[in-house]
């Protein structure tokens, strides 16, 4: 199974999203293990799953992975759209912008480098309305975010300890 398509803030998120998943398709069930897996939780941690139910109206309610059930539940209302919340016990809890699968690479690239930045305290929905008001310059990677705010950071997949 392909690495998932990953960014995390570096140490401890201090704003709304603590990074980004690009998932390759809109299934839950052939996503979430591969993205549970990087996230490093040890075997036969339950893992809870948030997700907005209008963004992932087939959502399974649990998906098996190797050593551990992911719980898939419903957002309630007032949770950000275009965001994941993963639960995994004592190792961590991360609110995740999901970039769209079909973005084109330049504009997932941005938003990746973007929802990982600790100096951005953006949330999910105040990205996505930045990238869409951004001018069409096919996949010319730019900084999103503030005037003057540079940024570059490569897109890596990344577990919360590397």
């Amino acid at each position: 199974m392909p690495l998932p398509r990953l960014t995390l803030t570096p140490d401890v998120s201090h704003g709304p999203l603590d990074g980004a998943w690009w998932p390759r398709c809109d299934a839950l069930e052939l996503e979430l293990p591969s993205l549970v897996g990087s996230l490093e939780p040890g075997w036969g941690t339950t893992v809870h799953v948030t997700v907005d139910p209008a963004e992932w109206p087939d959502a399974p309610h649990t998906v098996m992975a190797p050593g551990r059930v992911i719980t898939v539940e419903p957002a309630g209302p007032g949770s950000g759209a275009r965001s994941i919340t993963l639960d995994c016990g004592t190792v961590g809890r991360w609110v995740l912008l999901v970039v769209p699968p079909e973005e084109p690479a330049g504009t997932a690239a941005r938003l990746l480098a973007a929802a990982a930045d600790p100096a951005l305290h953006l949330t999910a929905g105040a990205l996505l309305a930045a990238e869409e008001h951004r001018p069409a310059e096919d996949d010319v990677l730019e900084p999103i975010g503030p005037p003057g705010r540079t940024v570059e950071r490569p897109v890596v997949p990344r577990g919360p300890n590397t």
